[in-house]
This record gives C-alpha cells, structure tokens and sequence, in this order.
C-alpha cells in the first residue's frame, strides 16, 4: 500500500515559525495595524497608530508588539521632538515593517505524494518489466480508493476539499480551482495529470460516488481534472 503505518509518536516538531506569523495577521485589529505600519512612510508610534484607527492606545501597543514578536514589525527608538541630550525626553518607541520574507504554502500542494507515486512507479516497473505509466496509473488509482476509505464520512467534495483541490460548482459539474501538483503538472503535464486523473477515478469510485465522472479537461487556473455527471 503506498501510505505507511503510522510511527510511533516522537518529540513533537517545533512549529513553523512562518505559520505562526501568518496566524498573528488572522486577528482582524492585528491586521489592520500591520497593514497601517506596512503603508506608513516612516516608522509608526502607538498614539499616531492608535488614533488612526480609532483604537485604545493600550489595545494598539499589545498588538503591535504581538506583530513584533512575531518579527512582522521591527522596534525602533527615535525622538520625535528633534532635540538631543539632556532634557530631551526618552526616545519614543516606534514600529516599522520588517523586512522578513515568509513563506507558506498557499495554495495548497502535496509533492511528497506525487514523488512517492512516482518513486514507486519507477521501482516496481523496473522489477516487473511493465510499463512504468500503467503501474503509476494503478498506484494513482489504488491511492484514490484507499483516500476514500480513510474519509469514508465526507461526500466528494468534502474530501476534494480536504486535499487541496478546491473543488467548485459549475453548472451540473465540479471543477476543480487548483492543482496540488502544480509545478510538476505544468513542466511535464501528460505524466501527471494522467496519474491526477487516475487518483481520481480511484476517489469516486472508492467513495461509491456513482453521480460524477472524472476527464481530462485542462483549462487556465484549474486542475486539468473536471468532474462531469456521469452519462446514462
């Protein structure tokens, strides 16, 4: 079978400090500073932050060191009265977008799967002497069913959702808004859509979903598999 057994439970993985920055942008006032700091010409104060968006001074310094925290914003100190040396004031604490880069993998992709369906295709083709696109397509096939299997209590969509395949109403059929294999379906298209296809077939009929299809329908922006009602 192409999935594993599960492992036994090792040391929890430390959590991906990207995520965790873009999970600080989900809190709506959160948001809102980032991208009022993020828009700003220079860097922003609590009051001058807090007046713009008509917030509690205390509310928009605890968010605004979240996003700190987080290395969303940078902390500067600079004073803003223009004078130096004693009597001056203390420097007032200031907030500016960092210069971080994050990156998440929106929308979603599962390159691992595609790469261990082909690993194994490769593997057992060469031990068997078939064709090494028939065995990927079997592979594909049995990896659909066995997904319906472990999610025997979602309907098609439900599970399509689940992996990423953003499926979407069109008309009396589904089309399917992206590609998990992406990359890969766009550098070497006949080889992967043809085992997408297969994965599926594989999922509809694993699933006894008996009102769908799956075809070949490759258009911009969507997977090259389209979900047709199944003739009579």
């Amino acid at each position: 079978m192409f999935v594993n057994a599960p492992q036994a439970a090792g040391p929890a993985a430390a959590p991906d400090p990207d995520v965790s920055a873009v999970a600080a942008l989900d809190e709506p006032t959160r948001r809102r500073l980032y991208e009022h700091v993020a828009r700003a010409p220079g860097p922003v104060g609590r009051d001058e932050a807090a007046a713009a968006l008509g917030l509690a001074r205390q509310t928009a310094a605890f968010h605004l060191d979240r996003l700190a925290e987080e290395s969303l914003l940078d902390v500067v100190y600079e004073r803003r009265t223009g004078r130096s040396g004693p009597g001056a004031g203390r420097p007032a604490k200031l907030y500016k977008r960092s210069a971080r880069q994050i990156t998440v993998n929106l929308p979603e992709r599962h390159y691992e799967l595609a790469g261990r369906l082909l690993a194994q295709a490769l593997e057992e083709s060469e031990a068997t002497g078939e064709p090494t696109r028939t065995v990927l397509h079997r592979k594909a096939h049995e990896l659909g069913a066995w997904l319906a299997e472990e999610g025997a209590d979602d309907d098609v969509l439900g599970l399509l959702e689940r992996y990423g395949f953003e499926p979407r109403g069109d008309g009396a059929a589904v089309v399917l808004g992206n590609c998990p294999f992406h990359a890969l379906a766009r550098e070497h298209t006949q080889t992967v859509c043809g085992m997408n296809l297969h994965l599926l077939q594989g999922v509809l009929q694993g699933l006894g979903e008996g009102g769908f299809e799956a075809s070949l329908a490759p258009r911009p922006g969507h997977c090259c598999v389209r979900l047709e009602p199944e003739s009579s």
